[in-house]
């Protein structure tokens, strides 16, 4: 019964909730700028602290790290966006804007703790985790899943197959985790991708890998 109700498919609408999403990112990093109140506000409630969620039961910040990036690099958001846009839109329209929206939610706040579990056990409690990265990685594991034969490529110029695409972020981001001075949270990239095989397998009832193994 519990199996049968997760995986009962909802009524298919689509309503374009990749660009709400993203306004949402942009909405709250300009709020961040307009002054150092709201700044001070944001930046200390906003991003997922070990020692606040444990301490103080700042259990909402699971979800709130999603949408605070880093006001000092525009290039954090704008990455993660364009990466939203680029691969959320076709998602969304494959799957529909209520299971697309659930799926980023779950998948980022499951990126959440897990990054968080790791933190507490490693005692890491002082880190601040923020940003899109964890779910935006969800996605693009889903849309390789989804379009197993689309081309994306790098630069512009290498083409690449999703899947390998995934493979080979999946390998960079493992190897770039031994190098805690770049101050990324590769860790929650790379669980941005179990999350996403979590809600596949569960949730939908799909593989990956033999959707892939079927695709060539």
């Amino acid at each position: 019964m519990g199996k049968f109700f997760l995986r009962k498919p909802f009524q298919y609408q689509y309503k374009r909730r990749v660009l709400f999403i993203i306004l949402l990112n942009f909405i709250i990093f300009a709020l961040s700028h307009m002054s150092n109140e709201i700044a001070q506000y944001v930046y200390s409630f906003g991003p997922m602290n070990p020692g606040l969620v444990y301490k103080y039961h700042a259990y909402w910040q699971f979800l709130t790290y999603m949408f605070v990036h880093d006001y000092s690099n525009l290039s954090h958001i704008g990455f993660n966006m364009l990466g939203l846009l680029v691969f959320g839109l076709p998602l969304e329209k494959a799957i529909g804007s209520k299971e697309f929206t659930i799926f980023y939610l779950v998948c980022g706040i499951l990126s959440g703790l897990l990054s968080y579990a790791v933190y507490y056990f490693t005692g890491y409690w002082n880190v601040r985790l923020l940003g899109a990265s964890g779910a935006i990685y969800s996605v693009l594991f889903a849309y390789a899943v989804f379009f197993p034969r689309s081309i994306i490529y790098i630069w512009g110029l290498i083409p690449v197959p999703a899947p390998i695409m995934v493979l080979i972020y999946a390998v960079i981001e493992f190897l770039s985790q031994f190098n805690p001075a770049s101050g990324v949270a590769h860790m929650t990239h790379l669980f941005g991708f179990l999350a996403a095989w979590l809600y596949f397998v569960i949730r939908m009832g799909i593989h990956p890998l033999k959707v892939w193994k079927n695709s060539y």
